[in-house]
């Protein structure tokens, strides 16, 4: 219960952080165009016909990126494409050249859909778990979880969800807090005994860690703490670690 009430406290703090400043973070970046010129099109690639020329001096605003292209509004309200070489002349308000990273890893720290599949220890059995994750904001998301418990004298089905905290989502070592409930509904072996069903509710608080590997994968490790809610008024706490792997949309 101690250790509940700890990563419980921790993702309360971060999320009053987060709710206060998520949004003002979601501000477009301005440029301002070095360059005689850039030249907009009309979609994000070379094939689309150039429709609007941007003159030197002009500030522009960054809407999104797409691979190695960028869509961008003029003051005038005019919206389209620019390419990376294009883009990596441009000043920042500082005056200096805008920095572009590697477009693999800030996709990753924008990422908006995630699924994935883990396995490890379960209060001493095996678990697998496939989920599927959808950010809110840059440092919020909710995850929807399906877990199979292999014991040795029962097995179980864990639906899960959560509401995570991502305070550093930019790292290519992301660390994250989550807070979930769900239900665990256990299955007793036939040949090994002749009970009944049991559903139960859980509660459970975690954390772990996402490693960017390469292009859209992430490594996954996460811990987290299950309170069983039985009817018979007996609460159980159990322990879960598990690592697995997960793409990034």
């Amino acid at each position: 219960m101690i250790v509940r009430l700890f990563f419980l406290n921790i993702l309360i703090t971060l999320l009053a952080g987060i709710s206060m400043s998520a949004y003002a973070e979601t501000e477009n970046q301005r440029v301002q165009v070095a360059d005689p010129y850039i030249e907009l099109q009309t979609g994000a690639g070379s094939g689309y016909p150039v429709f609007h020329v941007v003159d030197r001096g002009e500030w522009i605003e960054i809407i999104k990126r797409k691979t190695e292209w960028f869509k961008i509004r003029t003051d005038n309200g005019k919206v389209g494409w620019a390419s990376r070489d294009q883009m990596e002349q441009t000043l920042t308000p500082s005056g200096e050249r805008m920095k572009i990273r590697d477009a693999s890893l800030q996709e990753f720290s924008r990422r908006r859909w995630e699924l994935g599949l883990s396995s490890g220890d379960y209060n001493g059995a095996t678990i697998i778990t496939a989920y599927s994750g959808y950010a809110l904001s840059r440092n919020l998301s909710t995850e929807l979880s399906l877990s199979h418990v292999l014991g040795t004298y029962s097995s179980s089905i864990l639906p899960n969800i959560d509401l995570v905290a991502h305070p550093f989502p930019e790292w290519r070592v992301s660390p994250y807090f989550a807070l979930g409930a769900g239900q665990i509904k256990t299955r007793p072996k036939t040949a090994l005994a002749q009970v009944a069903d049991q559903t139960d509710t859980t509660s459970h608080v975690g954390l772990g860690v996402r490693v960017y590997l390469t292009k859209r994968y992430i490594l996954r490790v996460d811990y987290k703490n299950f309170v069983v809610f039985r009817s018979r008024d007996d609460n159980q706490e159990n322990d879960t670690w598990q690592i697995g792997f997960a793409a990034f949309y």
